[in-house]
C-alpha cells in the first residue's frame, strides 16, 4: 500500500491536525495489512456487487425475490451454529451510536449490555471522522478514553462498561481515502481491518471478541466473505478460528430469503441476526421499484405490525432459534423530548409498546438510540424475559411465506406525509454533507436508513404516476420541487445541523429524485462531496 501522505485525498494540513494520534493508527504495518485484505478480495468484493446488480435488473424486469431452489437442502437439514460467548449471551439491551468520543464513553456507561460503535449509517465518513472512529475505540478498549467538553465537564469510563461490537461499513461503499495499486479499497475493509490489527489481540485476551455487526448484506455469498475476510484475518493476527463473532443486520429485503443460508455460511463465528428494520424497509421500496403494485403509504403507516414486517421479524425469531442464534429487535430512535412532559411521555409509551412487541414475539434483545431509553427498554425485557434470552422460544408456530414478506401494506399518503419526507431528507443530506452521520430531527436520532425511505419514497410516487392525496389533488413534481425549496429556505435560514449545505443537498435531492432510475444509496453521490 502507498504511504499515508498519498493515499490521502484531503490537505495535509488536516492529517497534521493530529498527525501524532492518526500516525499511531495508519503505521506502515496496518497499511500493509489493508494492503493484503485488499488484494486478496477485492476481486470478490466486485464480482459480488455485479451480481447484486444483475439481480437488480431481473427484479425490475417484472421477477420478483424468492427462496433459492439451489439451498434448499441448507434451510431443510439441522444443524446449528456455534456456542456463543458467554459476553454475548445476554444482549436484552443494545445501544448504538457513532464512533464520537463523548458518545463511546456515554454508550459504553449506559447500562446498556453492548454498544454497537457504528462506522455506518450513523457516521459520515470524513477523513477525520473514520481516523477519529479508530483512535477513540482504541483508547476505549485500553480503557484510557476520557473526554473534556468544552464547559469543563470531564467524562471517562466506568467500573463495568457495556461489551464493545463494530460496525464497519458494508460492501457496497469504497474509501477515497485509501487506494491500492490504484483502485480505492472497501469501507469495510478500512473500518474492519485498522480496528483488528489494533485491538483484536488485547479484546481476546480479554474474551471480548473482537465482536463485529455486519450491514447490508443481500445473499449468502456476501456472508461467506466476511467468513473468508476474518478467517484471514485471525490467521494473520495469530488468533485461533472463530474468535471474531459476528451478528449480521437482516435488512434487505434479498436477505429475508436467505437467512438460513446467511447463517450457515457464518455457522463458525455468527451469534445472531438483527431486525434492521428501517433499512429494511428502505430495502423494499428499492428492491421492488418497478413494481407499481408494491407501493408503500407514508412512512408514519408502516410499523411492525404489517404484515410484511411482522412476518419478516416473525421468521427471524424462528430461523435464529433453531439454529440457536439469537434474534436481535430493531431500534428506537425516540429521544427525550424536554419542557414537555406529556409529549416526553407518549414517546416514551411508544418505545414501551414496540419494546413489548418484541419481547413476546420471542426476541432475545432489542435496540435504543439514546442512553435515556435503555432503562425503559431495559424494564420490558426484565419483566417478561427472566433468563438471559429466548433461545428456547422457538415459534414453529410461524408460518411465513414469500407472499407475506412481499405483501405491501394498505394506506395512504398525505400532504403531512409527503411533506415530511422531503423535510427529513433534505435535513439530514445537508447534515451528513456537513459531516454528522446522527441527526436530531423532530425528536427522532436519525441516520441514513431514514433520509433513504424518504427518498426512495417520494422518487416511486412520483415516476409512478397517477397518484393522489386523499383531497385527489395530484402528487406530482411541481409539488415536489416546491416542497423542496420551501423547505431548503428554512433550512438555510435556521441553527440546524447542516444549514450550511442546504443548497448544495437540495440539488443532490433534485437530481436523484428527478433521475429515470432510483439510485441504490443517497450516500455514494453524496460521500463525493462530502469535505
Amino acid at each position: 500500500m502507498a504511504a499515508a501522505q498519498e493515499q490521502l485525498h484531503t490537505g495535509p494540513a488536516e492529517v497534521l491536525a493530529d498527525g501524532g494520534a492518526y500516525a499511531a493508527i495508519l503505521t506502515p504495518a496496518a497499511l500493509a495489512f489493508l494492503g493484503r485484505l485488499h488484494r486478496r478480495f477485492e476481486a470478490s468484493r466486485q464480482r459480488l456487487l455485479r451480481e447484486r446488480r444483475q439481480r437488480q435488473a431481473t427484479w425490475d424486469a417484472g421477477a420478483l425475490p424468492d427462496f433459492r431452489a439451489d439451498t434448499a437442502a441448507i434451510r431443510a437439514s439441522d444443524w446449528s451454529v456455534a456456542p456463543i460467548p458467554a459476553a454475548l449471551c445476554d444482549r436484552r439491551v443494545e445501544i448504538t451510536g457513532p464512533v464520537e468520543r463523548k458518545m463511546i464513553i456515554n454508550a459504553l456507561n449506559s447500562g446498556a449490555k453492548v454498544f454497537m460503535a457504528d462506522f455506518e449509517d450513523s457516521s459520515a465518513p470524513t477523513f477525520a471522522n473514520q481516523l477519529d472512529g479508530q483512535v477513540n475505540l482504541r483508547d476505549a478498549v485500553d480503557g484510557t478514553i476520557a473526554f473534556r467538553s468544552p464547559e469543563g465537564k470531564t467524562y471517562q469510563l466506568g467500573d463495568d462498561p457495556a461489551v464493545l461490537v463494530v460496525r464497519p461499513r458494508g460492501w457496497h461503499l469504497h474509501d477515497r481515502f485509501f487506494s491500492v495499486d490504484g483502485a480505492s479499497v472497501s469501507g469495510a475493509l478500512v473500518d474492519f481491518g485498522l480496528f483488528v490489527f489494533h485491538n483484536a489481540l488485547a479484546l481476546h485476551q480479554r474474551d471480548r471478541g473482537p465482536y463485529f455487526y455486519l450491514p447490508k448484506l443481500e445473499a449468502m455469498e456476501e456472508a461467506a466473505l466476511w467468513e473468508d475476510v476474518m478467517s484471514a484475518a485471525e490467521a494473520e493476527l495469530q488468533l485461533p478460528r472463530g474468535t471474531m463473532k459476528a451478528t449480521v443486520l437482516i435488512e434487505t429485503l434479498p436477505a429475508a430469503f436467505q437467512m438460513d443460508e446467511i447463517l450457515h455460511a457464518l455457522r463458525r463465528r455468527i451469534v445472531g441476526l438483527n431486525c434492521g428494520r428501517w433499512d429494511y424497509i428502505f430495502s423494499y421500496l428499492k428492491t421492488l421499484r418497478g413494481h407499481r403494485d408494491r407501493l408503500l403509504p407514508e412512512r408514519g403507516q408502516v410499523g411492525m405490525t404489517v404484515p410484511f414486517l411482522k412476518g419478516y421479524s416473525e421468521l427471524l425469531i424462528k430461523t435464529c432459534h433453531r439454529r440457536g442464534a439469537f434474534a436481535m429487535g430493531g431500534m428506537a430512535a425516540q429521544i427525550p423530548i424536554k419542557g414537555d412532559e406529556a409529549a416526553n411521555e407518549a414517546a416514551l409509551d411508544k418505545v414501551r409498546a414496540d419494546k413489548l412487541r418484541e419481547v413476546k414475539a420471542g426476541h432475545d434483545g432489542t435496540w435504543v438510540a439514546h442512553p435515556a431509553l435503555v432503562p425503559v427498554a431495559q424494564a420490558i425485557f426484565d419483566e417478561y424475559m427472566p433468563t438471559p434470552n429466548q433461545l428456547d422460544k422457538l415459534r414453529q408456530d410461524v408460518q411465513v411465506g414469500r407472499e407475506q414478506l412481499l405483501a405491501a401494506p394498505n394506506g395512504t399518503i398525505t400532504r403531512a406525509g409527503f411533506d415530511n419526507n422531503v423535510e427529513v431528507c433534505l435535513r439530514y443530506t445537508a447534515a451528513w454533507l456537513d459531516g454528522l452521520g446522527c441527526v436530531p430531527i423532530h425528536h427522532l436520532m436519525e441516520d441514513a436508513a431514514t433520509a433513504e425511505i424518504a427518498r426512495a419514497q417520494l422518487w416511486q410516487w412520483l415516476h409512478h404516476g397517477d397518484l393522489e392525496f386523499p383531497d385527489h389533488a395530484p402528487i406530482d413534481f411541481a409539488l415536489f420541487d416546491q416542497a423542496l425549496a420551501a423547505h431548503t429556505h428554512r433550512l438555510r435560514q435556521s441553527q440546524h445541523p447542516g444549514a450550511a449545505r442546504a443548497d448544495a443537498a437540495a440539488a443532490l435531492i433534485s437530481r436523484m429524485t428527478h433521475a429515470d432510475e432510483l439510485g441504490d444509496f443517497l450516500t455514494l453521490p453524496a460521500y463525493e462531496q462530502l469535505a
